[in-house]
């Protein structure tokens, strides 16, 4: 028998979210819709799991058919059962050996525990991060010492020069090779994962743990590194909001922007037809 699943995989800051990091009414309400359904929303974030989790909270996505993929994919849960049904993680002598060079650069980095960021410096970049993720954080003077499973990420952050991360990932570059994957979320956050990990390939683990079908499923994002998502799913939407250079990267570009209901508009063509099971 054909299953007739669909997931929608939505990044969250300039797509799910409008500006004032809120859903608007609409889309909560095609959301709401479509997981009545029996469809799958798969809020898809370079966010640490807690974060996505107390985001997932305060939106109300938290019912049955709400999944997370975070850390850009190297964790996918299941917020209804609160509990991860994928993980991938860097071993903790790769974490010390890009923790050592960041000192040695002199730039900032942090890795996490399963609730927390833990750091081995105080700095406005911590600060920042902390509030803006709305997580707790402990500054260790070691950080493998202190971390009781591998972690799933390192994040190195500068808020003041972009060149220095470029200069930074061309430093790591050889050290990482084979282990983990460098990539930029933003001019401000480096991200450095475990090796082959993405969006995308969170997306296909996902389907296949669902026996979801891949042409079932549909993508919105705005940003660079919602790349490889929009390229694993069958119907890839960028935003309207997107820079321009992005919409060739879909097949689909959204009529309204992420304050106007576009997750609606996706949800109503691609997932519904006139508010029924399409």
């Amino acid at each position: 028998m054909k299953n007739e699943t669909k997931v929608l995989f939505l990044d969250l800051d300039g797509t799910l979210l409008n500006d004032n990091k809120e859903i608007t009414p609409g889309n909560m309400a095609a959301i709401q819709k479509a997981l009545s359904l029996g469809h799958k929303i798969v809020i898809s974030s370079g966010r640490a799991t807690v974060s996505a989790l107390a985001l997932a909270q305060k939106m109300g996505l938290m019912s049955e058919g709400c999944y997370a993929i975070t850390f850009n994919g190297a964790c996918i849960y299941d917020l209804y059962r609160q509990k991860s049904i994928y993980r991938k993680t860097l071993p903790l002598p790769t974490v010390r050996r890009l923790l050592d060079m960041a000192n040695e650069f002199g730039i900032y980095a942090h890795t996490y525990a399963s609730d927390r960021i833990l750091t081995e410096h105080n700095t406005k970049e911590l600060i920042f991060y902390s509030s803006s993720t709305v997580m707790k954080y402990e500054v260790v003077e070691d950080v493998c010492q202190a971390l009781t499973c591998e972690p799933e990420k390192v994040i190195i952050i500068d808020f003041d020069d972009h060149q220095r991360l470029c200069d930074f990932k061309e430093f790591i570059s050889e050290e990482i090779r084979g282990k983990a994957d460098s990539f930029f979320s933003s001019p401000v956050y480096l991200e450095i994962v475990p090796r082959g990990v993405s969006k995308g390939a969170a997306i296909r683990t996902f389907c296949d743990y669902m026996n979801i079908p891949i042409e079932n499923t549909v993508s919105a994002g705005d940003a660079e590194n919602d790349i490889t998502m929009l390229q694993a799913t069958h119907i890839s939407a960028v935003m309207k909001n997107a820079d321009a250079s992005m919409y060739s990267i879909g097949n689909y570009v959204t009529e309204h922007d992420n304050n106007h209901d576009a997750i609606a508009e996706i949800i109503y063509k691609f997932i519904l037809k006139n508010g029924v099971d399409a």
